[in-house]
């Protein structure tokens, strides 16, 4: 990823960490805010999840991975590993599997398509939940894709 597309993603998780409490409230009921840039050591490297949210009806934690580019399908294979790597190390015996809310700034719906199929984790992805995304029991308790985008634009637009 290029210096520019890093930057980016930086700039709009930190609008969007400056903006938590009112943005937490606009998720939905329940969700907590738990990390931005959350370090891991796995094996002898080093990773950073973007924002690491809970939800405390759901006993869920909600990894967010946001990306300042269209879709690509190396993004869903980095959300699946903090997803497992979030179970593995903070998840307790009482909650539930770790969601994923991949968010980019465009992309190919059939491409998406095709990076989505055979993970069996809650994924969403960008403005469109395609086949085997956020199961219909959990989405009741998240906001839309449309409902987090319009916000991310809000943040981004108040610049």
């Amino acid at each position: 990823m290029g210096q520019t597309e890093a930057m980016n993603e930086r700039d709009i998780e930190r609008q969007l960490v400056s903006h938590v409490t009112k943005y937490l409230l606009e998720m939905g009921n329940g969700f907590a805010f738990v990390a931005q840039q959350k370090h891991f050591q796995v094996g002898e490297q080093d990773f950073y999840a973007d924002l690491i949210l809970y939800n405390i009806p759901l006993h869920a934690y909600v990894v967010i991975e946001l990306k300042a580019t269209a879709f690509k399908p190396e993004y869903m294979g980095q959300l699946n590993f903090y997803i497992n790597v979030v179970d593995d190390t903070l998840r307790g015996e009482h909650d539930n599997k770790t969601i994923g809310l991949l968010l980019c700034n465009g992309g190919d719906k059939v491409v998406a398509q095709y990076a989505l199929s055979g993970y069996d984790q809650a994924i969403g992805v960008s403005d469109y939940q395609l086949s085997k995304a956020i199961p219909e029991q959990l989405k009741s308790a998240l906001p839309s894709i449309e409902e987090v985008e319009e916000e991310l634009n809000r943040i981004i637009g108040e610049e």
